[in-house]
């Protein structure tokens, strides 16, 4: 900490590049007792010893503001609501978060939000990432499967190869064989309307997937298209985060999501169902769903460098398996 010595007062590490952040990095105003506020872009601070001392920390400047003062880091909302507690009331900003993050409850409900915003801002300005952590130099799914990462097979470590904030892109081709049942066959048009997997019966289905990183966000995209005989082409979109660990959650059209764990067992990689969830606001609310949908399972298994099986399948407490596609793919 001797580098930081010598940084009295209040220290505001943000993103220049967003409007929200360098807005909220002018308005801040600090009580006395704190002294002078300095303020750091952290796109033009890169060498800065506070930056530096942050980046060893693992507080990632992508998910929020770092403000620094008495040997004290405050990161995200904890950030926000140092502003609340300290700020001098003088203006719009200031006010609203003494309005909004004065509560560890009201702060954990509304930063996801406002993280969201400042995604969809920077977006908007096709701003790239400030990736304090160096974390397109590994896998997304590196630090979801964790020490297990250098035990898996090479066309999985290719499946699973794309960056966090990059344009990688990566292909499997394949077939699969899909099998639906009531009550999932019923719910086929809803089904549709929700973006979710396609409720058909078919043999030797052809499948693209695209993987697909993001720019702006750690997200991890699933594009796939079905390729039926008697439909038009069958698109399904998702994309999955990382919660903690190995804990993934997949979300789908209009925020519906899959919960699950991402494991290794020597074999296999294999997908345990941990739940559904509604995304709102940033949020993943719990929904029951599994009386309603069953229980989702996948697996998959490398046949050699370049290819490898998968099966999915849900299965009801009531009506046994419901649902399953299995086959296999090859990376392109």
């Amino acid at each position: 900490m001797s580098d930081l010595a010598e940084k009295g007062g209040v220290w505001f590490v943000y993103d220049g590049e967003c409007p929200m952040c360098t807005s909220a990095a002018h308005a801040l105003r600090i009580k006395k007792d704190y002294g002078t506020i300095h303020l750091v872009n952290a796109r033009e601070a890169a060498n800065d010893p506070l930056v530096h001392e942050i980046n060893k920390r693992g507080l990632d400047l992508d998910d929020g503001m770092v403000i620094y003062v008495s040997d004290r880091f405050y990161h995200g909302k904890d950030a926000l609501k140092f502003m609340a507690r300290y700020g001098e009331a003088s203006n719009a900003f200031t006010a609203f978060c003494k309005g909004v993050f004065w509560s560890s409850i009201i702060s954990s409900l509304t930063y996801p939000w406002m993280r969201g915003t400042r995604n969809w801002l920077l977006g908007r300005k096709n701003a790239e990432s400030i990736d304090n952590l160096n974390l397109k130099d590994a896998p997304t799914f590196k630090s979801i499967f964790g020490e297990s990462w250098n035990s898996l097979p090479p066309v999985m470590k290719k499946h699973y190869a794309n960056r966090p904030y990059t344009d990688d892109v990566t292909v499997v081709e394949g077939t699969l064989d899909v099998m639906c049942k009531q009550p999932l066959k019923f719910l086929a048009s809803l089904m549709k309307f929700m973006g979710q997997i396609p409720a058909h019966n078919e043999k030797n289905v052809p499948v693209i997937v695209r993987f697909q990183s993001d720019k702006n966000t750690k997200a991890f995209h699933f594009n796939r298209t079905f390729n039926f005989k008697e439909t038009k082409p069958y698109a399904f979109h998702s994309r999955m985060l990382q919660i903690q660990g190995n804990e993934v959650i997949e979300v789908m059209r209009f925020g519906l999501c899959w919960k699950m764990l991402y494991l290794w067992d020597g074999k296999k990689v294999v997908l345990k169902h941990r739940g559904y969830a509604l995304r709102l606001l940033g949020h993943f609310i719990p929904v029951p769903l599994t009386v309603l949908m069953g229980e989702g399972y996948a697996e998959e298994i490398a046949v050699d460098d370049n290819t490898f099986d998968m099966i999915t399948h849900i299965t009801h407490p009531w009506w046994g398996k419901v649902y399953e596609y299995k086959g296999r793919f090859k990376i392109a």
